[in-house]
């Protein structure tokens, strides 16, 4: 978009360009002119339709069809009408609401999805400690064998030499 139109907008948007219209130069000074001379003024409005140049309608927001048809009127910059910068400016506005959505779906889901990554993480260190320990366990058990064969222990009860004895 140019920058020209931006600026227009911006103005527009934020009321500000309605201090412009204070201006000694009034926009009907330039009806009959052309449409570079009357959009020099930011508050006013060129009609193609009636070759004049009105003073823009802020109250209104967009100017009313008897002023002058949306396909007609210009404002900001004379090869772009009124209808196809709302069409325009409406549709850069859905896409960015759109986007914003999607991206707002995507980060909750994005979310959802790390807590079940962090929940694997943490599964597995579980089963790493588990299967570490059981190891530990097994190899103190293996020591624990090795002691008793080294003084003819057995591992049956304690109380099982006491049963041969009869």
């Amino acid at each position: 978009m140019n920058l020209g139109i931006r600026i227009s907008l911006f103005l527009l948007v934020c009321g500000l360009s309605s201090t412009l219209a204070q201006s000694n130069i009034t926009c009907e000074s330039k009806s009959k002119t052309s449409c570079e001379e009357c959009l020099a003024n930011v508050s006013c409005l060129w009609c193609i339709k009636t070759e004049s140049c009105l003073t823009y309608p802020y109250s209104t927001i967009l100017p009313p069809n008897s002023l002058c048809p949306l396909k007609d009127a210009r404002w900001g910059q004379c090869m772009i009408n009124f209808q196809t910068l709302i069409i325009t400016l409406s549709v850069f506005g859905a896409v960015i609401i759109i986007a914003f959505f999607i991206c707002l779906f995507c980060c909750c889901k994005c979310e959802n999805c790390g807590n079940s990554i962090q929940e694997r993480k943490m599964q597995r260190k579980a089963e790493k400690k588990t299967s570490a320990q059981e190891q530990r366990r097994a190899e103190m058990m293996a020591r624990h064998d090795e002691i008793r064969q080294k003084y003819g222990l057995s591992r049956g009860s304690a109380y099982a030499k006491f049963d041969n004895s009869a």
